[in-house]
């Protein structure tokens, strides 16, 4: 049967159906797979909890398309003559529970030796070294491998402004990810707050013992000012991944997907869609990269010099693109271009706009979930497509460069993240992919590709090393 796309199965609604089973009936599991299968649902676990007496006990793992599907799923299986359904569990809330993190002591506490060393009296000697050379607290403490994830929960994913406390799960996703990664220790920092001075004076007050600033998920336009503050106020690396981190990503892609297309970066016109916060950092890194020409556009139409706005940061990035001047909407914009991306909204565009492009034409739609173009049909007319989303090719996933571009400036001692660090990393990261792994459907590596960390790390320390030498504070 054809299964409604909203309800395609995927983890995200993985569901744990704890069942009793008639032991007598020989084909009980098969009758249960199928009535599954029956409902959209698909099986990913089985597991024979008991066998006692004429009962099977068996938890049944399957993932569903939504919460209602989940339920539709269970129901199904209840039908059944001989199953009885006991319960159902849903395996996100079960992974959520108590939370995703821990902290846990790095030296041992088993005697009385042991405490003196690691706490009361023998502390107070490190404590007076610090006092006298606070410089040495990213060898002496968990500065120098500890990140502060910085958040208002104005932009979570795709679910806006749900404010501090509802972001917290996905803060701590964040640093499971950056321990995961690049063994880096990272703790959600969720402000009850949407106050730019109130969030500078917060993150200032507590930088002390963290080595790198991660600002997650604070909306466009207040997070530029957030992390222009930061940057001038702080010692330490402090990086806004919606932006720096998506950029490292689309450029890297945006090598590999020219490389497969035989075009150089040079030579081509991006049409952009969406000038939020990872748009302004995309179209900023590839200026710096020497793109062609960039025409920009949101929902206010396309950006120009002609058309000042009245934001700063985009009346600024407007003098730097769209050469020819031009006006209207995205579908002006895209007429001709070679490259798409989008992180804006989704269904913008039609297939039909796509054919519009140049030849061998190079389509990200970034959006989440839903792209602003449908991904399977923008395969008929594309040479290459990207997406953000994990069940297809060519994934836009942040995770790719934000370990390693911290691993390597907590390693460097670095005090910024520059220009030069970012534009570094993302072709370290293109370079992941061998010429003879290169093709239309991976131009990025998978996320769990281990070179992928220490080449970004090492190419980051490397560019430090590099701006110091030129003479440059970084």
């Amino acid at each position: 049967m054809t299964i409604p796309s909203s309800t395609q199965p995927t983890a995200s609604y993985s569901i744990t159906i704890r069942l009793f089973v008639d032991a007598d009936d020989p084909l009980a599991i098969g009758r249960i797979t199928t009535a599954i299968g029956d409902a959209g649902g698909a099986v990913s676990g089985m597991d024979f909890v008991e066998t006692a007496g004429d009962r099977l006990t068996l938890d049944v793992t399957a993932n569903a398309g939504d919460v209602d599907h989940a339920q539709r799923i269970a129901d199904a299986v209840d039908t059944l003559d001989t199953v009885v359904v006991h319960r159902v569990s849903d395996r996100t809330y079960l992974t959520h529970l108590k939370g995703k993190l821990e902290v846990r002591a790095t030296v041992p506490l088993k005697t009385r030796d042991d405490l003196s060393l690691a706490y009361t009296p023998g502390v107070a000697r490190v404590c007076r070294t610090l006092a006298e050379r606070p410089e040495d607290a990213r060898t002496l403490t968990i500065k120098g491998n500890a990140v502060a994830i910085v958040t208002d929960g104005s932009a979570v994913l795709g679910l806006g402004d749900i404010g501090a406390t509802a972001s917290i799960p996905v803060m701590e996703g964040k640093a499971a990810l950056f321990k995961r990664f690049a063994g880096i220790d990272a703790w959600p920092v969720c402000l009850d707050t949407t106050d730019v001075d109130e969030i500078v004076r917060t993150v200032i007050a507590l930088a002390p013992v963290y080595g790198g600033i991660n600002l997650e998920d604070i909306a466009a336009p207040r997070c530029f000012e957030v992390e222009r503050r930061l940057r001038e106020a702080l010692d330490i690396p402090v990086f806004h991944d919606d932006q720096h981190g998506t950029a490292i990503v689309v450029l890297a892609a945006l090598i590999n997907a020219l490389r497969v297309v035989g075009k150089e970066l040079g030579e081509v016109r991006v049409a952009m869609s969406g000038a939020g916060a990872a748009g302004v950092a995309i179209a900023n890194l590839l200026l710096r990269e020497g793109v062609g020409d960039l025409v920009l556009s949101d929902i206010h139409g396309v950006l120009s010099a002609d058309e000042p706005r009245g934001v700063p940061v985009l009346d600024e990035l407007a003098q730097r693109t769209n050469h020819g001047r031009m006006r209207g909407t995205l579908h002006d914009a895209i007429r001709g271009a070679d490259v798409f991306i989008g992180v804006s909204a989704p269904n913008l565009l039609s297939v039909d706009d796509l054919t519009t492009m140049a030849e061998d034409r190079i389509v990200f739609a970034l959006a989440n979930p839903d792209p602003e173009v449908d991904p399977y049909r923008a395969r008929e007319v594309a040479a290459v497509v990207a997406t953000g989303r994990s069940d297809l090719p060519n994934q836009i996933n942040n995770v790719l460069a934000f370990p390693g571009v911290f691993r390597g400036a907590l390693d460097a001692k670095a005090r910024h993240i520059t220009e030069g660090m970012k534009a570094a990393a993302a072709r370290a990261l293109a370079a992941v992919v061998t010429d003879e792994e290169l093709r239309a459907n991976y131009i990025v590596p998978s996320v769990f590709n281990d070179r992928v960390v220490r080449a970004v790390a090492d190419a980051v320390v490397d560019e430090v090393e590099g701006e110091r030498a030129e003479g440059d504070e970084v």
